[in-house]
């Protein structure tokens, strides 16, 4: 799946085309006349990039689509003659991921090729792979997540009610839906429903449900979110905001596992879990009249509190590369971040926590789609000023940026270049060996070399492997 195709008639610049590539690191590299693609690879599916000129485009527009009918995965990207003035129809654009102008340029060349692998790959996804249905702000290796995705799993296989804690945004929900999803109520209904969005005088009939003509506007029997839990669990968020008088009826239904429908005398079981959830501070409420004690004292059975965004840093180049998992999942696109970035935006003070997260990332996939985003590349607030950076660790998603303030200057002394950069790519092999405990494959993954020209490497710096096993 790693093979790039150019096409065009005029050889000589296929060959140099090759040839750029080639110096890039591409290897399996096939060049094609405008009658000859569809037989120049073994078949189109290890296509990760179709550059064709913008010639052939002009002559033909339709070839596009032919292309695309015959290589769906695969990204196409225009090659741009030095003065083109095509017109880019919206025939053309539909077709194409993006362009490389002529004479060719490194940055402009690698860009265009990362934005066609970042766009091949998740093409590529298997779909059910990355599953919505957990997740979300559950990743993270920080201490504070870990104690809570172990108070899951320790409560999920209980009745007992669980008051989930923290700020707007932290996943309050997401806790919820993991509980349920864990416990043996897991094939039964999930029922959420915001008790600070509901006016007080409809909210009893959202809970209990209401009987035909049981007030103005009720014109039919309806069920109420009790019942339509039944045997599930009914996540109550943000109760912290419900009346004092609700509250008391909420009570009794907790005590008793009774209701009665708005208008009715027939008493229902409810057999359904309780989990609530609040951003308030529910014992400062307690003590300003705001929150009743005996309503606290029975949802705080075992109580489960979301840090803040802010407190889990570390976590967000793990969320980072989950929620652009999930959006590829959604078919809504992919994009990928640059160390810059990621340091940028694990960096930022999230007062929205990881719901503000996941929106700027969906942000930066509708304005860089299939792109690569560098840190000059955020919104203005985001952006970190110079010298503020701090170390942030790496993940897959991340790819190595370097701009003009990452270059070290050269001494009055001078420099022996050719040893600088040996030493230097020396050391970071033996980095990425470390890091792949000597697993080769792996290595040259992480240094986005292919496999074979990391073994040459090898053998011209004389570096032992780890593990024989590649």
């Amino acid at each position: 799946m790693d093979a790039v195709i150019v096409i065009d008639s005029d050889i000589q610049k296929c060959s140099c085309v090759k040839a750029v590539l080639e110096f890039v690191d591409y290897e399996n590299i096939h060049m094609a006349g405008p009658d000859e693609w569809q037989y120049s690879v073994d078949s189109p599916d290890q296509l990760c990039a179709i550059i064709i000129a913008e010639s052939l485009v002009k002559e033909a527009p339709e070839r596009l689509a032919a292309l695309k009918e015959w290589a769906p995965k695969a990204p196409i990207l225009l090659l741009l003659d030095a003065k083109s003035k095509l017109k880019i129809t919206k025939e053309i654009s539909t077709h194409i991921l993006g362009y490389i102008k002529q004479p060719l340029k490194y940055q402009d060349l690698t860009s265009a090729l990362q934005q066609a692998q970042v766009y091949r790959a998740a093409q590529g996804k298997d779909q059910g792979e990355h599953s919505p249905e957990l997740f979300r702000s559950l990743v993270g290796n920080s201490r504070g997540i870990q104690q809570v995705r172990r108070m899951i799993e320790k409560v999920a296989d209980s009745e007992a009610t669980v008051l989930i804690l923290g700020e707007s945004g932290t996943g309050k929900e997401v806790v919820a839906r993991n509980i349920q999803y864990h416990s043996a109520r897991r094939n039964k209904p999930f029922v959420p429903i915001n008790c600070g969005a509901i006016p007080s005088e409809l909210l009893e009939s959202e809970l209990f449900g209401h009987e035909k003509g049981a007030f103005t506007g009720a014109i039919s029997t309806r069920q109420g979110r009790f019942e339509m839990a039944e045997g599930g669990t009914l996540f109550l968020d943000e109760i912290g905001d419900m009346d004092m008088q609700m509250q008391v009826k909420l009570l009794r239904v907790l005590q008793e596992r009774t209701f009665e429908r708005v208008g009715s005398n027939k008493t229902i079981t409810a057999n359904v879990r309780i989990v609530a959830a609040t951003h308030c501070n529910l014992e400062k409420a307690i003590e300003d009249g705001r929150f009743r004690e005996d309503l606290f004292y029975r949802l705080n059975v075992f109580p489960i509190e979301m840090p803040p965004l802010r407190e889990r840093a570390e976590d967000i180049p793990l969320l980072i590369k989950e929620i652009i998992k999930r959006l590829q999942h959604e078919n809504r696109g992919s994009v990928s971040l640059t160390q810059s970035a990621v340091m940028a935006l694990s960096q930022y003070h999230w007062a929205g926590n990881v719901r503000e997260l996941a929106n700027v990332i969906e942000r930066l996939l509708i304005m860089h789609p299939y792109g690569v985003v560098d840190m000059r590349d955020l919104p203005e607030k985001y952006k970190v000023a110079p010298g503020n950076a701090e170390e942030i660790p790496l993940l897959d998603l991340t790819i190595i940026n370097v701009d003009d303030s990452d270059i070290p200057r050269i001494p009055r002394s001078g420099i022996d270049l050719k040893e600088h950069l040996s030493n230097l790519e020396c050391n970071l092999i033996r980095q990425a060996l470390d890091d792949a405990e000597g697993v080769v494959a792996h290595a040259a993954n992480r240094l986005h070399l292919r496999r074979t020209t990391l073994v040459e490497k090898l053998r011209k710096y004389g570096i032992q492997k780890a593990d024989e096993v590649t």
